[in-house]
């Protein structure tokens, strides 16, 4: 018993030693300075796969851990519950509005003017006024990202899903993309098809690209392991949201109410988009 006792021991205080470890890695990473804004875009290939939960869990991750501002923009204006995630109570200017405002010589006290504020020195630019079925023009979108890059350390993008216009562009743009897809075996064999595809562009593309596997309910079946491998196989990055009662809930996002699961696999997706996208000078 006393062996037994004192082996428990042992296997606890490693295992917490690791964690501290990889909280502390975290935080390096995220923390980096950068001489240029960094875009990091998320899009999906169909929808109810997560997708703007994930880009809600990056950027107040990175708003977390960065001193300086973070901008998150809804780039999913018919269907995006951004706003809905990151618990925003009125929606001011849009995406397209702004494109019609925005000026060189604006400081960043006259641009947060347009948008909405969030906790932590983070901002939302949406996409709508909460209109259902409204666009987005490519040219607004690209004159915003731009305009705004200068203002913002990190900017996250929730893209409408694969093959939108505005998605491609965005993702093309951005020095780090996120594709998101529910953790089953379907979703692994369509992520799986478009990495391929992605294979066939410039290098860059799978390099700075991140699969997010979300678990959609608790103990789903697939094997998680495996399926990380296959996707891994093809250059990109492969990260696994947990299932997490709070987040299926589907309504605001409060930290504190997370699991613990969650909250460090949130940490290390910014981490490993963030560390891609600065690779990309």
């Amino acid at each position: 018993m006393a062996r037994a006792v004192r082996l428990l021991r042992r296997t606890v205080s490693s295992s917490a030693a690791r964690e501290v470890a990889e909280a502390a890695a975290t935080a390096e990473v995220l923390q980096q300075p950068v001489t240029t804004g960094r875009q990091i875009a998320v899009t999906s290939i169909r929808g109810g796969a997560g997708k703007s939960t994930v880009a809600a869990l990056l950027g107040t991750a990175f708003a977390h851990y960065r001193q300086d501002p973070v901008l998150l923009v809804e780039a999913d204006p018919a269907l995006g519950s951004l706003p809905l995630r990151l618990g925003a109570k009125t929606l001011r200017w849009t995406t397209g509005d702004l494109a019609r405002l925005v000026e060189p010589q604006m400081s960043l006290l006259d641009v947060t003017g347009y948008l909405v504020q969030l906790p932590q020195n983070a901002w939302l630019l949406p996409g709508s006024q909460g209109q259902i079925g409204a666009t987005l023009d490519i040219r607004a979108y690209e004159r915003v990202m731009v305009s705004l890059r200068r203002y913002f350390g990190v900017t996250v993008v929730d893209c409408e899903t694969l093959p939108a216009e505005v998605a491609r562009v965005a993702l093309s743009a951005a020095q780090a993309r996120i594709l998101t897809a529910p953790a089953t075996l379907e979703g692994v064999t369509s992520t799986h098809a478009v990495l391929r595809w992605m294979q066939g562009l410039p290098p860059r593309i799978i390099a700075g690209t991140v699969v997010v596997l979300t678990e959609l309910t608790p103990h789903g079946g697939l094997d998680l392991g495996k399926a990380s491998r296959a996707l891994a196989a093809t250059g990109a990055g492969v990260q696994v949201l947990p299932y997490d009662r709070h987040l299926a809930s589907g309504g605001a996002i409060r930290t504190e109410l997370l699991s613990h699961a969650a909250s460090r696999a949130a940490a290390r997706l910014a981490a490993e988009a963030f560390h891609r996208a600065q690779q990309r000078r």
